[in-house]
Protein backbone atom coordinates (compact mmCIF):
# COMPACT_ATOMS: atom_id res chain seq x y z
CA UNK A 1 0.00 0.00 0.00
CA UNK A 2 0.99 3.56 -0.83
CA UNK A 3 1.85 6.22 1.86
CA UNK A 4 1.19 9.97 1.69
CA UNK A 5 2.08 11.84 4.87
CA UNK A 6 1.96 15.58 5.94
CA UNK A 7 0.50 16.73 2.52
CA UNK A 8 -1.56 19.51 1.80
CA UNK A 9 -3.12 19.65 -1.30
CA UNK A 10 -6.19 20.36 -3.15
CA UNK A 11 -7.74 21.39 -6.84
CA UNK A 12 -9.98 19.12 -8.74
CA UNK A 13 -9.73 15.01 -8.00
CA UNK A 14 -5.99 14.76 -6.88
CA UNK A 15 -6.08 11.24 -6.11
CA UNK A 16 -8.75 10.09 -8.57
CA UNK A 17 -8.34 6.66 -9.04
CA UNK A 18 -6.27 5.61 -6.60
CA UNK A 19 -5.93 1.30 -5.20
CA UNK A 20 -4.33 0.95 -1.96
CA UNK A 21 -3.33 4.08 -1.23
CA UNK A 22 -2.81 4.90 2.73
CA UNK A 23 -3.03 9.24 3.81
CA UNK A 24 -1.93 10.14 6.85
CA UNK A 25 -1.49 13.92 8.27
CA UNK A 26 -3.27 14.64 4.97
CA UNK A 27 -5.51 17.50 4.64
CA UNK A 28 -7.32 18.38 1.05
CA UNK A 29 -7.73 22.18 1.64
CA UNK A 30 -10.12 22.76 -1.78
CA UNK A 31 -11.41 21.81 -4.99
CA UNK A 32 -14.16 18.43 -5.53
CA UNK A 33 -13.63 14.89 -5.27
CA UNK A 34 -10.48 14.22 -4.11
CA UNK A 35 -11.28 10.76 -3.98
CA UNK A 36 -13.50 9.35 -6.73
CA UNK A 37 -13.30 5.55 -7.95
CA UNK A 38 -10.84 4.12 -5.57
CA UNK A 39 -10.48 0.89 -3.87
CA UNK A 40 -8.75 0.15 -1.04
CA UNK A 41 -8.41 3.53 1.03
CA UNK A 42 -6.87 4.61 4.61
CA UNK A 43 -7.09 7.94 5.89
CA UNK A 44 -5.65 8.64 9.04
CA UNK A 45 -5.07 12.06 10.74
CA UNK A 46 -6.52 13.74 8.15
CA UNK A 47 -9.06 16.58 7.52
CA UNK A 48 -11.37 17.45 4.45
CA UNK A 49 -12.54 20.79 3.13
CA UNK A 50 -12.98 20.41 -0.48
CA UNK A 51 -16.12 19.17 -1.75
CA UNK A 52 -16.91 15.37 -2.53
CA UNK A 53 -13.99 13.99 -1.00
CA UNK A 54 -15.47 10.62 -1.04
CA UNK A 55 -17.84 9.13 -4.01
CA UNK A 56 -17.59 5.99 -5.74
CA UNK A 57 -15.12 4.38 -3.13
CA UNK A 58 -14.99 0.76 -2.27
CA UNK A 59 -13.08 -0.62 1.12
CA UNK A 60 -12.49 2.71 2.84
CA UNK A 61 -10.97 2.97 6.53
CA UNK A 62 -11.39 6.61 8.10
CA UNK A 63 -9.68 7.08 12.03
CA UNK A 64 -9.34 10.40 13.71
CA UNK A 65 -10.61 12.81 10.55
CA UNK A 66 -12.43 15.57 10.34
CA UNK A 67 -14.79 16.56 7.42
CA UNK A 68 -14.88 20.28 7.75
CA UNK A 69 -17.99 22.61 6.93
CA UNK A 70 -17.48 22.84 3.57
CA UNK A 71 -16.73 19.24 2.94
CA UNK A 72 -20.37 18.72 1.97
CA UNK A 73 -21.58 15.41 0.60
CA UNK A 74 -18.49 14.10 2.07
CA UNK A 75 -19.42 10.12 1.45
CA UNK A 76 -21.71 9.02 -1.45
CA UNK A 77 -21.94 5.92 -3.41
CA UNK A 78 -19.32 4.15 -1.58
CA UNK A 79 -19.25 0.53 0.59
CA UNK A 80 -17.78 -1.26 3.36
CA UNK A 81 -16.40 1.55 5.01
CA UNK A 82 -15.38 1.64 8.78
CA UNK A 83 -14.89 5.09 10.06
CA UNK A 84 -13.52 5.75 14.31
CA UNK A 85 -12.95 8.56 16.20
CA UNK A 86 -14.25 10.75 13.18
CA UNK A 87 -16.19 14.18 13.79
CA UNK A 88 -18.15 15.49 10.40
CA UNK A 89 -19.08 19.07 10.11
CA UNK A 90 -20.67 18.98 6.71
CA UNK A 91 -23.89 18.46 5.53
CA UNK A 92 -25.57 15.37 3.57
CA UNK A 93 -22.81 12.92 4.61
CA UNK A 94 -23.26 9.35 3.68
CA UNK A 95 -25.91 8.86 0.91
CA UNK A 96 -26.54 5.53 -1.36
CA UNK A 97 -23.85 3.70 0.64
CA UNK A 98 -23.50 -0.25 1.76
CA UNK A 99 -22.15 -2.27 4.54
CA UNK A 100 -21.11 0.88 7.10
CA UNK A 101 -19.21 0.05 10.66
CA UNK A 102 -19.16 3.43 12.63
CA UNK A 103 -17.94 3.84 16.19
CA UNK A 104 -17.12 7.05 18.43
CA UNK A 105 -18.36 9.44 15.51
CA UNK A 106 -19.38 13.15 16.17
CA UNK A 107 -21.85 14.45 13.29
CA UNK A 108 -22.61 18.13 13.70
CA UNK A 109 -24.50 19.11 11.03
CA UNK A 110 -26.39 15.95 10.35
CA UNK A 111 -28.85 17.88 7.68
CA UNK A 112 -30.17 15.11 5.23
CA UNK A 113 -27.31 12.40 6.38
CA UNK A 114 -27.25 8.48 6.07
CA UNK A 115 -30.26 8.98 2.95
CA UNK A 116 -30.86 5.52 1.85
CA UNK A 117 -28.22 3.13 3.35
CA UNK A 118 -27.89 -0.25 3.85
CA UNK A 119 -26.23 -2.23 6.40
CA UNK A 120 -25.44 -0.11 8.99
CA UNK A 121 -23.88 -0.51 12.13
CA UNK A 122 -22.88 2.19 14.82
CA UNK A 123 -21.96 2.44 18.14
CA UNK A 124 -21.13 5.58 20.16
CA UNK A 125 -22.99 7.24 17.31
CA UNK A 126 -23.95 11.71 17.55
CA UNK A 127 -26.34 12.93 15.17
CA UNK A 128 -27.05 16.53 15.73
CA UNK A 129 -28.01 19.89 14.18
CA UNK A 130 -30.11 18.79 10.97
CA UNK A 131 -33.43 17.04 9.65
CA UNK A 132 -34.30 13.58 7.80
CA UNK A 133 -31.41 11.24 8.68
CA UNK A 134 -31.31 7.88 7.99
CA UNK A 135 -34.91 8.24 5.65
CA UNK A 136 -34.86 5.50 3.10
CA UNK A 137 -32.39 3.30 5.20
CA UNK A 138 -32.61 -0.11 6.16
CA UNK A 139 -30.86 -2.73 7.70
CA UNK A 140 -29.06 -0.02 10.59
CA UNK A 141 -27.88 -1.18 14.44
CA UNK A 142 -27.33 1.61 16.76
CA UNK A 143 -25.96 0.98 20.05
CA UNK A 144 -25.52 4.60 22.15
CA UNK A 145 -27.05 6.71 19.97
CA UNK A 146 -28.10 10.52 20.50
CA UNK A 147 -29.28 12.75 18.72
CA UNK A 148 -31.45 16.75 17.99
CA UNK A 149 -32.42 15.81 14.87
CA UNK A 150 -35.68 16.22 13.56
CA UNK A 151 -37.91 13.54 11.22
CA UNK A 152 -35.51 10.85 11.74
CA UNK A 153 -36.35 7.66 10.16
CA UNK A 154 -38.78 8.24 7.96
CA UNK A 155 -39.61 5.32 5.27
CA UNK A 156 -36.63 3.65 7.31
CA UNK A 157 -37.22 -0.13 7.79
CA UNK A 158 -35.14 -2.81 9.18
CA UNK A 159 -33.98 -0.46 12.10
CA UNK A 160 -32.54 -1.83 16.01
CA UNK A 161 -31.89 0.75 18.03
CA UNK A 162 -30.36 0.49 21.86
CA UNK A 163 -29.37 2.58 24.48
CA UNK A 164 -30.77 5.99 22.68
CA UNK A 165 -31.13 9.77 23.71
CA UNK A 166 -33.71 11.07 21.35
CA UNK A 167 -34.75 14.37 21.32
CA UNK A 168 -36.67 14.69 18.11
CA UNK A 169 -39.81 15.49 16.14
CA UNK A 170 -41.94 13.53 13.83
CA UNK A 171 -39.34 10.62 14.10
CA UNK A 172 -40.37 6.79 13.07
CA UNK A 173 -43.14 8.30 10.53
CA UNK A 174 -44.09 5.76 8.04
CA UNK A 175 -40.96 3.01 9.14
CA UNK A 176 -41.44 -0.46 9.49
CA UNK A 177 -39.81 -3.01 11.67
CA UNK A 178 -38.28 -0.70 14.03
CA UNK A 179 -37.63 -2.06 17.72
CA UNK A 180 -35.98 0.04 19.98
CA UNK A 181 -34.62 -0.93 23.48
CA UNK A 182 -33.74 1.38 26.97
CA UNK A 183 -33.98 4.70 25.58
CA UNK A 184 -35.61 8.32 25.59
CA UNK A 185 -37.76 9.66 23.34
CA UNK A 186 -38.73 13.26 23.44
CA UNK A 187 -40.90 14.78 20.58
CA UNK A 188 -43.44 15.37 18.76
CA UNK A 189 -45.82 12.86 16.80
CA UNK A 190 -43.31 9.85 17.11
CA UNK A 191 -44.26 7.11 15.55
CA UNK A 192 -47.15 8.58 12.91
CA UNK A 193 -47.83 5.88 10.17
CA UNK A 194 -45.34 3.00 11.42
CA UNK A 195 -45.87 -0.37 10.85
CA UNK A 196 -44.33 -2.85 13.38
CA UNK A 197 -42.80 -0.04 15.75
CA UNK A 198 -41.69 -1.97 18.99
CA UNK A 199 -40.91 0.02 21.69
CA UNK A 200 -39.07 -1.72 24.82
CA UNK A 201 -38.58 0.08 28.01
CA UNK A 202 -38.36 3.79 26.66
CA UNK A 203 -39.29 6.70 28.39
CA UNK A 204 -41.84 8.88 25.46
CA UNK A 205 -42.58 12.54 25.83
CA UNK A 206 -44.55 14.73 23.58
CA UNK A 207 -47.78 15.50 22.41
CA UNK A 208 -49.67 13.02 20.31
CA UNK A 209 -47.26 9.73 20.38
CA UNK A 210 -47.79 6.55 18.54
CA UNK A 211 -50.99 7.19 16.18
CA UNK A 212 -51.91 6.02 12.82
CA UNK A 213 -49.79 2.99 13.92
CA UNK A 214 -50.22 -0.52 12.79
CA UNK A 215 -48.88 -3.16 14.45
CA UNK A 216 -47.83 -1.35 17.15
CA UNK A 217 -45.85 -3.04 20.37
CA UNK A 218 -44.48 -1.17 23.84
CA UNK A 219 -43.30 -3.50 26.78
CA UNK A 220 -42.69 -2.15 30.12
CA UNK A 221 -42.68 1.75 28.69
CA UNK A 222 -43.13 4.73 30.56
CA UNK A 223 -44.92 8.14 29.63
CA UNK A 224 -44.60 11.84 30.54
CA UNK A 225 -46.94 14.35 31.66
CA UNK A 226 -46.55 15.97 28.52
CA UNK A 227 -47.54 12.55 25.74
CA UNK A 228 -50.67 13.24 25.58
CA UNK A 229 -53.97 12.45 23.68
CA UNK A 230 -51.81 8.60 22.32
CA UNK A 231 -52.39 6.14 20.17
CA UNK A 232 -55.13 8.14 17.84
CA UNK A 233 -56.39 5.29 15.15
CA UNK A 234 -53.36 2.72 16.42
CA UNK A 235 -53.48 -1.37 16.46
CA UNK A 236 -51.81 -1.30 19.74
CA UNK A 237 -50.52 -3.92 22.25
CA UNK A 238 -48.83 -1.96 25.32
CA UNK A 239 -47.24 -2.05 28.88
CA UNK A 240 -46.97 1.35 30.30
CA UNK A 241 -45.93 1.30 34.06
CA UNK A 242 -46.75 5.09 34.75
CA UNK A 243 -49.97 7.03 34.25
CA UNK A 244 -50.63 8.11 30.95
CA UNK A 245 -52.46 11.73 30.62
CA UNK A 246 -54.80 10.94 27.78
CA UNK A 247 -55.80 8.09 25.18
CA UNK A 248 -57.36 8.85 22.45
CA UNK A 249 -59.64 7.16 19.58
CA UNK A 250 -57.78 3.82 19.45
CA UNK A 251 -58.71 1.46 16.88
CA UNK A 252 -57.53 -2.14 18.56
CA UNK A 253 -55.66 -4.25 20.65
CA UNK A 254 -54.90 -3.65 24.05
CA UNK A 255 -53.60 -0.84 26.13
CA UNK A 256 -52.58 -1.64 30.43
CA UNK A 257 -51.34 1.25 32.16
CA UNK A 258 -51.06 2.23 36.19
CA UNK A 259 -53.51 4.98 35.25
CA UNK A 260 -54.74 6.62 32.50
CA UNK A 261 -56.23 10.69 33.46
CA UNK A 262 -58.65 10.49 30.08
CA UNK A 263 -59.99 8.34 27.60
CA UNK A 264 -61.99 9.73 24.76
CA UNK A 265 -63.41 7.82 22.58
CA UNK A 266 -65.79 10.58 20.35
CA UNK A 267 -67.52 10.68 17.04
CA UNK A 268 -64.32 10.68 15.10
CA UNK A 269 -63.63 7.19 16.44
CA UNK A 270 -63.43 5.02 13.88
CA UNK A 271 -65.51 1.50 13.43
CA UNK A 272 -64.96 -0.79 15.79
CA UNK A 273 -62.83 1.49 18.24
CA UNK A 274 -62.21 -1.76 20.17
CA UNK A 275 -59.01 -1.50 22.01
CA UNK A 276 -59.36 -2.89 25.44
CA UNK A 277 -58.02 -0.42 28.03
CA UNK A 278 -56.74 -1.73 31.87
CA UNK A 279 -55.73 0.07 34.48
CA UNK A 280 -54.12 -2.19 36.89
CA UNK A 281 -50.44 -1.97 36.33
CA UNK A 282 -49.10 -2.38 40.42
CA UNK A 283 -46.65 0.45 41.59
Amino acid sequence: METIKDLSTGGERPFFGSRGLRLQRVTVTDGESALKECTNIDAIDCTFIGLYPFWHVNRLYIDHCRFAPEARAGLWYSSNLIMRDTVTESPKMFRDMSHLDLKNVTMNNAEEAFWRCVDVKAEHLEVNGGMYPFMLSRGVKLDYFKSDCKYMFQYARDIEIRHADLRTRDAFWESENVTVYDSRISGQYLGWHSVNLHLVRCHISGTQPLCYCRGLVLEDCTFDADADLAFEYSDVRATVLSPITSVKNPSSGMIRARSIGEVIVDGYAKSPAGCRIITDVPR
